[in-house]
Protein backbone atom coordinates (compact mmCIF):
# COMPACT_ATOMS: atom_id res chain seq x y z
CA UNK A 1 0.00 0.00 0.00
CA UNK A 2 1.42 3.38 -1.02
CA UNK A 3 2.14 6.24 1.32
CA UNK A 4 0.13 9.47 1.33
CA UNK A 5 1.18 12.90 2.61
CA UNK A 6 -1.12 14.37 5.23
CA UNK A 7 -2.10 18.01 5.69
CA UNK A 8 0.69 18.27 8.29
CA UNK A 9 3.12 18.77 5.36
CA UNK A 10 5.20 21.95 5.67
CA UNK A 11 6.50 21.70 2.06
CA UNK A 12 10.15 21.42 3.08
CA UNK A 13 10.97 18.82 0.39
CA UNK A 14 12.82 16.40 2.68
CA UNK A 15 10.53 13.54 1.66
CA UNK A 16 11.12 14.13 -2.06
CA UNK A 17 14.89 14.17 -1.56
CA UNK A 18 14.71 10.94 0.45
CA UNK A 19 12.48 9.03 -1.98
CA UNK A 20 14.54 6.44 -3.90
CA UNK A 21 11.71 5.89 -6.40
CA UNK A 22 11.27 9.57 -7.27
CA UNK A 23 7.57 9.24 -6.49
CA UNK A 24 7.20 12.56 -4.66
CA UNK A 25 6.69 15.96 -6.25
CA UNK A 26 5.57 19.38 -5.09
CA UNK A 27 1.84 19.87 -5.50
CA UNK A 28 -0.26 23.02 -5.35
CA UNK A 29 -0.62 23.01 -1.57
CA UNK A 30 1.76 20.32 -0.33
CA UNK A 31 4.04 17.60 -1.62
CA UNK A 32 2.25 14.63 -3.19
CA UNK A 33 3.14 10.98 -3.68
CA UNK A 34 2.40 9.23 -6.97
CA UNK A 35 0.85 5.94 -5.76
CA UNK A 36 1.81 4.16 -8.99
CA UNK A 37 5.50 5.00 -8.46
CA UNK A 38 5.62 4.52 -4.67
CA UNK A 39 7.47 1.34 -3.67
CA UNK A 40 6.20 1.48 -0.05
CA UNK A 41 9.71 1.66 1.43
CA UNK A 42 8.98 4.27 4.11
CA UNK A 43 12.03 6.42 3.35
CA UNK A 44 9.82 9.51 3.06
CA UNK A 45 8.34 8.95 6.51
CA UNK A 46 11.81 8.54 7.99
CA UNK A 47 13.10 11.83 6.55
CA UNK A 48 10.05 14.02 7.19
CA UNK A 49 10.52 16.33 10.20
CA UNK A 50 6.75 16.47 10.92
CA UNK A 51 5.72 12.90 10.06
CA UNK A 52 3.45 13.93 7.18
CA UNK A 53 3.96 10.82 4.99
CA UNK A 54 1.75 8.02 6.31
CA UNK A 55 0.70 4.65 4.97
CA UNK A 56 -2.56 5.01 3.09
Amino acid sequence: MAYKISDDCISCGACAEGCPAGAIAEGDVKFEINPDACVDCGACAETCPVGAPQQA
